[in-house]
Protein backbone atom coordinates (compact mmCIF):
# COMPACT_ATOMS: atom_id res chain seq x y z
CA UNK A 1 0.00 0.00 0.00
CA UNK A 2 2.90 2.09 0.76
CA UNK A 3 4.33 1.64 -2.60
CA UNK A 4 1.09 2.63 -4.64
CA UNK A 5 1.11 5.71 -2.18
CA UNK A 6 4.18 6.18 -3.58
CA UNK A 7 2.91 5.73 -7.14
CA UNK A 8 0.24 7.59 -7.02
CA UNK A 9 1.66 10.93 -6.16
CA UNK A 10 4.76 10.32 -8.56
CA UNK A 11 1.36 9.73 -11.22
CA UNK A 12 0.05 13.29 -9.81
CA UNK A 13 3.12 15.39 -9.97
CA UNK A 14 3.93 13.79 -13.51
CA UNK A 15 0.59 15.23 -14.26
CA UNK A 16 1.54 18.57 -13.22
CA UNK A 17 5.47 18.80 -14.50
CA UNK A 18 6.64 22.33 -15.99
CA UNK A 19 9.22 21.29 -17.55
CA UNK A 20 11.20 18.32 -18.61
CA UNK A 21 12.94 18.47 -15.63
CA UNK A 22 10.21 18.04 -12.96
CA UNK A 23 9.12 15.62 -15.32
CA UNK A 24 12.22 13.35 -14.93
CA UNK A 25 12.54 14.08 -11.01
CA UNK A 26 8.70 13.17 -10.83
CA UNK A 27 9.18 10.08 -12.96
CA UNK A 28 12.51 8.89 -10.32
CA UNK A 29 9.49 9.21 -7.45
CA UNK A 30 6.85 7.28 -9.43
CA UNK A 31 9.77 4.62 -10.63
CA UNK A 32 10.60 4.08 -6.59
CA UNK A 33 7.14 3.19 -6.27
CA UNK A 34 7.12 0.74 -8.53
CA UNK A 35 10.43 -0.64 -7.61
CA UNK A 36 9.01 -1.25 -4.42
CA UNK A 37 5.53 -3.03 -5.77
CA UNK A 38 6.77 -5.31 -8.14
CA UNK A 39 9.04 -7.55 -6.62
CA UNK A 40 6.94 -7.22 -3.25
CA UNK A 41 3.75 -8.72 -4.95
CA UNK A 42 5.81 -11.40 -6.97
CA UNK A 43 7.15 -12.64 -3.34
CA UNK A 44 3.32 -12.74 -2.03
CA UNK A 45 2.18 -14.72 -5.10
CA UNK A 46 4.89 -16.91 -4.75
CA UNK A 47 4.92 -17.65 -1.16
CA UNK A 48 1.31 -17.65 -1.19
CA UNK A 49 1.39 -20.87 -3.81
CA UNK A 50 3.65 -22.48 -1.17
CA UNK A 51 6.05 -23.42 -3.87
CA UNK A 52 2.93 -25.34 -5.90
CA UNK A 53 1.74 -24.58 -9.63
CA UNK A 54 4.71 -21.80 -10.27
CA UNK A 55 4.24 -21.41 -13.55
CA UNK A 56 0.87 -20.59 -13.88
CA UNK A 57 1.62 -18.52 -11.11
CA UNK A 58 4.43 -16.73 -13.04
CA UNK A 59 1.92 -16.38 -15.98
CA UNK A 60 -0.45 -14.15 -13.45
CA UNK A 61 2.61 -11.98 -12.60
CA UNK A 62 3.26 -11.51 -16.39
CA UNK A 63 -0.53 -10.39 -17.47
CA UNK A 64 0.95 -6.47 -17.62
CA UNK A 65 3.66 -7.56 -19.66
CA UNK A 66 1.10 -9.01 -22.04
CA UNK A 67 -1.29 -5.73 -21.90
CA UNK A 68 1.53 -3.47 -22.40
CA UNK A 69 2.52 -4.46 -25.91
CA UNK A 70 -1.61 -4.80 -26.83
CA UNK A 71 -3.12 -1.26 -24.83
CA UNK A 72 0.39 0.45 -24.21
CA UNK A 73 1.29 1.78 -27.77
CA UNK A 74 -2.43 2.30 -28.99
CA UNK A 75 -4.13 3.81 -26.09
CA UNK A 76 -0.65 6.34 -26.00
CA UNK A 77 -0.75 7.37 -29.10
CA UNK A 78 -4.60 8.01 -29.01
CA UNK A 79 -3.99 10.28 -25.83
CA UNK A 80 -1.02 12.01 -27.45
CA UNK A 81 -2.55 12.80 -30.58
CA UNK A 82 -6.07 13.92 -29.07
CA UNK A 83 -5.56 14.98 -25.77
CA UNK A 84 -2.44 15.62 -24.05
CA UNK A 85 0.79 13.86 -22.78
CA UNK A 86 -0.42 14.49 -19.36
CA UNK A 87 -3.59 11.84 -19.62
CA UNK A 88 -0.40 9.38 -19.86
CA UNK A 89 -0.33 10.26 -16.43
CA UNK A 90 -4.14 11.05 -15.30
CA UNK A 91 -4.78 7.68 -16.25
CA UNK A 92 -2.59 5.93 -13.47
CA UNK A 93 -4.74 7.87 -10.59
CA UNK A 94 -8.04 6.03 -10.90
CA UNK A 95 -6.52 2.75 -11.77
CA UNK A 96 -4.20 3.03 -8.93
CA UNK A 97 -6.91 4.47 -6.27
CA UNK A 98 -8.52 0.83 -7.35
CA UNK A 99 -5.27 -1.27 -6.60
CA UNK A 100 -5.14 0.34 -3.09
CA UNK A 101 -9.04 -0.55 -2.00
CA UNK A 102 -8.01 -4.04 -3.28
CA UNK A 103 -5.08 -4.29 -1.30
CA UNK A 104 -6.54 -2.79 1.80
CA UNK A 105 -9.09 -4.84 1.67
CA UNK A 106 -7.48 -8.92 -0.37
CA UNK A 107 -3.65 -8.70 0.84
CA UNK A 108 -3.03 -10.31 4.48
CA UNK A 109 -1.28 -8.77 6.93
CA UNK A 110 1.39 -11.21 7.43
CA UNK A 111 3.96 -11.45 10.24
CA UNK A 112 7.27 -10.31 9.22
CA UNK A 113 10.30 -12.04 8.63
CA UNK A 114 12.23 -13.39 11.72
CA UNK A 115 15.96 -12.09 9.76
CA UNK A 116 17.24 -9.00 10.94
CA UNK A 117 17.70 -6.41 8.23
CA UNK A 118 19.10 -2.96 7.64
CA UNK A 119 18.15 -0.61 5.22
CA UNK A 120 20.49 -0.94 2.54
CA UNK A 121 22.12 2.33 1.23
CA UNK A 122 24.98 0.79 -1.17
CA UNK A 123 22.75 -1.98 -3.79
CA UNK A 124 20.22 0.50 -4.81
CA UNK A 125 22.52 3.51 -5.57
CA UNK A 126 24.98 0.91 -7.06
CA UNK A 127 22.89 -0.52 -9.77
CA UNK A 128 20.67 2.58 -10.27
CA UNK A 129 24.09 4.57 -11.28
CA UNK A 130 25.16 1.26 -13.82
CA UNK A 131 21.68 1.61 -15.62
CA UNK A 132 22.32 5.20 -16.22
CA UNK A 133 25.93 4.86 -17.15
CA UNK A 134 24.69 2.11 -19.70
CA UNK A 135 21.65 4.79 -20.91
CA UNK A 136 24.18 7.29 -21.35
CA UNK A 137 26.39 4.70 -23.97
CA UNK A 138 23.36 5.37 -26.54
CA UNK A 139 23.59 9.22 -26.13
CA UNK A 140 27.39 9.70 -26.38
CA UNK A 141 28.30 6.75 -29.03
CA UNK A 142 30.48 4.29 -27.03
CA UNK A 143 32.63 5.28 -23.80
CA UNK A 144 34.70 7.81 -25.25
CA UNK A 145 32.60 10.44 -22.76
CA UNK A 146 33.41 11.48 -19.33
CA UNK A 147 29.97 11.33 -19.39
CA UNK A 148 29.74 7.33 -19.68
CA UNK A 149 33.11 6.47 -17.63
CA UNK A 150 32.42 8.93 -14.66
CA UNK A 151 29.04 6.63 -13.94
CA UNK A 152 30.60 3.76 -15.39
CA UNK A 153 33.44 3.27 -12.98
CA UNK A 154 31.01 5.06 -9.38
CA UNK A 155 28.64 2.11 -10.45
CA UNK A 156 30.95 -0.80 -10.70
CA UNK A 157 32.68 0.46 -7.72
CA UNK A 158 29.02 0.74 -5.83
CA UNK A 159 28.75 -2.62 -6.90
CA UNK A 160 32.06 -4.43 -5.88
CA UNK A 161 31.08 -2.40 -2.49
CA UNK A 162 27.85 -3.80 -2.08
CA UNK A 163 29.54 -7.14 -2.99
CA UNK A 164 31.64 -6.92 0.14
CA UNK A 165 28.98 -5.73 2.46
CA UNK A 166 26.49 -8.50 0.86
CA UNK A 167 28.92 -11.48 1.93
CA UNK A 168 30.45 -10.21 5.11
CA UNK A 169 27.34 -8.62 6.48
CA UNK A 170 25.61 -10.09 9.63
CA UNK A 171 22.01 -8.83 8.87
CA UNK A 172 20.34 -9.66 5.61
CA UNK A 173 21.14 -7.70 2.65
CA UNK A 174 18.36 -6.58 -0.04
CA UNK A 175 20.24 -9.44 -2.29
CA UNK A 176 21.60 -12.86 -0.54
CA UNK A 177 24.52 -13.39 -3.21
CA UNK A 178 25.38 -16.91 -1.12
CA UNK A 179 22.09 -18.18 -3.73
CA UNK A 180 24.55 -17.65 -7.04
CA UNK A 181 26.31 -20.19 -5.22
CA UNK A 182 23.33 -22.68 -7.07
CA UNK A 183 24.11 -23.39 -10.83
CA UNK A 184 20.57 -23.36 -11.19
CA UNK A 185 19.84 -19.95 -9.52
CA UNK A 186 23.00 -18.15 -11.68
CA UNK A 187 21.50 -19.77 -14.57
CA UNK A 188 18.03 -18.28 -14.29
CA UNK A 189 19.21 -15.00 -13.36
CA UNK A 190 21.89 -14.74 -16.73
CA UNK A 191 18.58 -16.21 -18.78
CA UNK A 192 16.70 -13.51 -17.06
CA UNK A 193 19.64 -10.67 -17.82
CA UNK A 194 19.30 -11.51 -21.64
CA UNK A 195 15.29 -12.07 -22.14
CA UNK A 196 15.41 -8.11 -20.88
CA UNK A 197 18.10 -7.80 -23.75
CA UNK A 198 16.15 -9.41 -25.66
CA UNK A 199 12.74 -7.69 -25.33
CA UNK A 200 13.71 -4.38 -23.98
CA UNK A 201 15.89 -3.74 -26.64
CA UNK A 202 13.64 -5.01 -29.72
CA UNK A 203 10.71 -2.97 -28.07
CA UNK A 204 12.40 0.57 -28.31
CA UNK A 205 13.36 -0.70 -31.96
CA UNK A 206 10.32 -1.49 -33.17
CA UNK A 207 8.49 1.72 -32.42
CA UNK A 208 11.10 3.39 -34.54
CA UNK A 209 11.47 1.23 -37.14
CA UNK A 210 7.55 1.62 -38.34
CA UNK A 211 7.90 5.54 -37.35
CA UNK A 212 11.45 6.26 -39.21
CA UNK A 213 11.65 3.36 -41.94
CA UNK A 214 7.60 3.02 -42.74
CA UNK A 215 6.69 6.43 -42.15
CA UNK A 216 3.77 5.51 -39.74
CA UNK A 217 2.08 8.14 -37.43
CA UNK A 218 2.29 7.56 -33.57
CA UNK A 219 -1.31 5.79 -33.93
CA UNK A 220 -0.59 3.60 -36.64
CA UNK A 221 2.40 2.48 -35.13
CA UNK A 222 0.52 1.29 -31.73
CA UNK A 223 -1.99 -0.84 -33.91
CA UNK A 224 0.78 -2.29 -35.89
CA UNK A 225 2.58 -3.47 -32.91
CA UNK A 226 -0.96 -5.17 -31.42
CA UNK A 227 -0.01 -8.33 -32.79
CA UNK A 228 2.97 -9.02 -30.82
CA UNK A 229 0.98 -8.66 -27.71
CA UNK A 230 -1.66 -11.11 -29.27
CA UNK A 231 1.12 -13.25 -29.75
CA UNK A 232 1.98 -13.19 -26.47
CA UNK A 233 -1.96 -13.54 -24.72
CA UNK A 234 -2.24 -16.43 -26.77
CA UNK A 235 0.26 -18.41 -25.03
CA UNK A 236 0.54 -17.25 -21.83
CA UNK A 237 -1.71 -19.60 -19.71
CA UNK A 238 -0.32 -23.15 -21.68
CA UNK A 239 3.36 -21.92 -21.30
CA UNK A 240 3.22 -21.65 -17.83
CA UNK A 241 1.32 -25.16 -17.02
CA UNK A 242 4.36 -26.44 -19.11
CA UNK A 243 6.99 -25.19 -17.29
CA UNK A 244 5.21 -26.89 -14.10
CA UNK A 245 5.14 -30.42 -15.80
CA UNK A 246 8.28 -30.26 -18.18
CA UNK A 247 10.71 -27.77 -16.46
CA UNK A 248 12.32 -25.03 -18.16
CA UNK A 249 15.39 -25.99 -20.43
CA UNK A 250 13.40 -27.32 -23.53
CA UNK A 251 10.74 -24.40 -23.17
CA UNK A 252 13.38 -21.71 -23.31
CA UNK A 253 15.44 -23.48 -25.93
CA UNK A 254 13.09 -23.49 -28.63
CA UNK A 255 11.04 -20.38 -27.43
CA UNK A 256 14.78 -18.84 -28.48
CA UNK A 257 14.34 -20.94 -32.25
CA UNK A 258 10.80 -19.19 -32.36
CA UNK A 259 12.17 -15.83 -30.95
CA UNK A 260 14.83 -15.50 -33.35
CA UNK A 261 12.41 -16.33 -36.60
CA UNK A 262 10.25 -14.20 -35.68
CA UNK A 263 13.22 -11.12 -35.74
CA UNK A 264 14.68 -12.36 -38.65
CA UNK A 265 12.00 -10.59 -41.01
CA UNK A 266 12.80 -7.22 -39.69
CA UNK A 267 16.55 -7.80 -40.06
CA UNK A 268 15.83 -8.62 -44.44
CA UNK A 269 12.11 -5.82 -44.37
CA UNK A 270 12.68 -2.96 -46.21
CA UNK A 271 10.23 0.30 -46.91
CA UNK A 272 7.97 -1.69 -49.08
CA UNK A 273 7.83 -4.75 -47.57
CA UNK A 274 4.30 -6.00 -46.85
CA UNK A 275 2.73 -4.97 -43.37
CA UNK A 276 1.34 -8.33 -43.28
CA UNK A 277 4.66 -9.99 -43.40
CA UNK A 278 5.94 -8.02 -40.41
CA UNK A 279 2.69 -8.93 -38.54
CA UNK A 280 3.16 -12.27 -39.22
CA UNK A 281 6.41 -11.83 -37.49
CA UNK A 282 5.50 -10.19 -34.51
CA UNK A 283 2.35 -12.69 -33.72
CA UNK A 284 5.27 -15.37 -33.87
CA UNK A 285 7.69 -13.34 -31.85
CA UNK A 286 5.26 -11.96 -29.18
CA UNK A 287 3.94 -16.01 -28.86
CA UNK A 288 7.55 -16.87 -28.27
CA UNK A 289 8.71 -14.04 -25.96
CA UNK A 290 6.46 -15.68 -22.61
CA UNK A 291 8.46 -18.99 -23.57
CA UNK A 292 11.62 -16.73 -22.66
CA UNK A 293 10.35 -15.75 -19.38
CA UNK A 294 8.03 -17.54 -17.53
CA UNK A 295 9.83 -20.68 -16.92
CA UNK A 296 13.12 -19.03 -16.26
CA UNK A 297 11.01 -17.16 -13.08
CA UNK A 298 9.26 -20.83 -12.43
CA UNK A 299 13.34 -21.85 -12.56
CA UNK A 300 14.87 -19.43 -10.56
CA UNK A 301 12.04 -20.16 -7.82
CA UNK A 302 12.84 -23.37 -7.65
CA UNK A 303 13.37 -25.13 -4.41
CA UNK A 304 13.85 -22.02 -2.36
CA UNK A 305 12.62 -21.56 1.19
CA UNK A 306 10.12 -19.01 2.18
CA UNK A 307 12.78 -16.44 3.67
CA UNK A 308 14.58 -16.81 0.06
CA UNK A 309 11.72 -15.54 -1.87
CA UNK A 310 11.83 -12.43 -1.55
CA UNK A 311 15.75 -12.09 -2.57
CA UNK A 312 14.72 -14.34 -5.77
CA UNK A 313 12.48 -11.95 -6.55
CA UNK A 314 14.55 -8.45 -6.50
CA UNK A 315 17.42 -10.79 -8.17
CA UNK A 316 14.93 -11.55 -10.91
CA UNK A 317 13.92 -7.69 -11.07
CA UNK A 318 17.46 -6.26 -11.14
CA UNK A 319 18.79 -8.58 -13.90
CA UNK A 320 15.92 -7.58 -15.99
CA UNK A 321 16.08 -4.26 -15.21
CA UNK A 322 20.24 -4.16 -15.92
CA UNK A 323 19.48 -6.30 -18.76
CA UNK A 324 16.52 -4.13 -20.79
CA UNK A 325 18.75 -1.02 -19.79
CA UNK A 326 21.70 -2.70 -21.61
CA UNK A 327 20.13 -4.03 -24.67
CA UNK A 328 18.32 -1.29 -25.34
CA UNK A 329 21.76 0.82 -25.02
CA UNK A 330 23.67 -1.46 -27.49
CA UNK A 331 20.69 -1.27 -30.50
CA UNK A 332 20.12 2.69 -30.02
CA UNK A 333 23.82 3.02 -30.44
CA UNK A 334 24.39 0.96 -32.80
CA UNK A 335 21.70 2.26 -35.28
CA UNK A 336 23.65 5.63 -34.47
CA UNK A 337 26.78 4.41 -35.27
CA UNK A 338 25.02 3.22 -38.48
CA UNK A 339 24.00 6.66 -39.22
CA UNK A 340 26.65 8.89 -38.29
CA UNK A 341 28.18 10.98 -41.17
CA UNK A 342 24.50 10.74 -42.41
CA UNK A 343 22.75 14.51 -42.16
CA UNK A 344 19.45 13.44 -43.91
CA UNK A 345 19.64 9.50 -44.24
CA UNK A 346 17.81 8.12 -46.93
CA UNK A 347 15.13 5.35 -46.66
CA UNK A 348 17.83 2.66 -47.01
CA UNK A 349 20.57 4.31 -45.39
CA UNK A 350 17.69 4.08 -42.29
CA UNK A 351 16.36 0.67 -43.19
CA UNK A 352 20.15 -0.67 -43.08
CA UNK A 353 20.88 0.76 -39.59
CA UNK A 354 17.77 -0.93 -38.10
CA UNK A 355 18.61 -3.99 -40.09
CA UNK A 356 22.08 -4.27 -38.11
CA UNK A 357 20.40 -3.43 -34.98
CA UNK A 358 17.55 -5.94 -35.76
CA UNK A 359 20.55 -8.50 -36.42
CA UNK A 360 22.47 -7.28 -32.99
CA UNK A 361 19.11 -8.38 -31.21
CA UNK A 362 19.15 -12.06 -32.82
CA UNK A 363 22.38 -12.03 -31.52
CA UNK A 364 21.45 -11.50 -27.64
CA UNK A 365 18.95 -14.57 -28.10
CA UNK A 366 21.49 -16.59 -29.20
CA UNK A 367 23.78 -15.81 -26.66
CA UNK A 368 20.50 -16.92 -24.05
CA UNK A 369 20.98 -20.58 -25.89
CA UNK A 370 23.95 -20.74 -23.58
CA UNK A 371 22.39 -20.03 -19.56
CA UNK A 372 19.57 -21.86 -21.01
CA UNK A 373 21.29 -25.23 -21.45
CA UNK A 374 21.73 -25.06 -17.46
CA UNK A 375 17.82 -24.45 -16.71
CA UNK A 376 16.04 -27.15 -14.95
CA UNK A 377 14.27 -30.37 -16.90
CA UNK A 378 11.44 -31.31 -15.29
CA UNK A 379 10.14 -29.87 -12.21
CA UNK A 380 7.19 -31.82 -9.44
CA UNK A 381 3.95 -30.08 -8.89
CA UNK A 382 3.69 -31.16 -5.53
CA UNK A 383 4.02 -28.62 -2.57
CA UNK A 384 7.21 -27.65 -1.00
CA UNK A 385 7.77 -27.63 2.64
CA UNK A 386 10.22 -25.40 4.15
CA UNK A 387 12.38 -28.33 5.11
CA UNK A 388 12.40 -29.66 2.18
CA UNK A 389 13.41 -26.27 0.84
CA UNK A 390 16.17 -25.72 2.94
CA UNK A 391 17.56 -29.05 2.12
CA UNK A 392 17.43 -28.77 -1.50
CA UNK A 393 18.83 -25.12 -0.93
CA UNK A 394 21.86 -26.84 0.98
CA UNK A 395 22.53 -29.68 -1.74
CA UNK A 396 22.19 -26.53 -4.69
CA UNK A 397 24.69 -24.78 -3.21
Amino acid sequence: MFSLIVFFAGSVLCSLAWNPGSLIGFRLLQGVGAGILIPTLQTVLVQTTGGRNLGRVMSIISIPTLLGPILGPVLGGIMTNALSWRWIFYVNIPITIIALLLAWRGIPAAQPSTSKRSLDIIGPPAFATLIYSIAQISNYGGLNSSRVIVPLVAGLSLTAAFIIYALHTKKAPLLDLRLFKSRLFSASNAAVFLAGMIMNGTLLLLPLYYQQVRGESVLHTGILLIPQGIGMLLTRSWVGGLADRMGSRIIVFMSLIVTIAGTLPFAFAGPATSPLVLAGALLVRGAALNGLLIPVMVSAYEGLSKDQVSHTSISIRIFQTIGGAFGAAILATVIGHQLSGHTAPTPEILAGAFHTAFWGSVGFAVAAFIPSLLLSVHKKVTAVTEAQANSISTQKQ
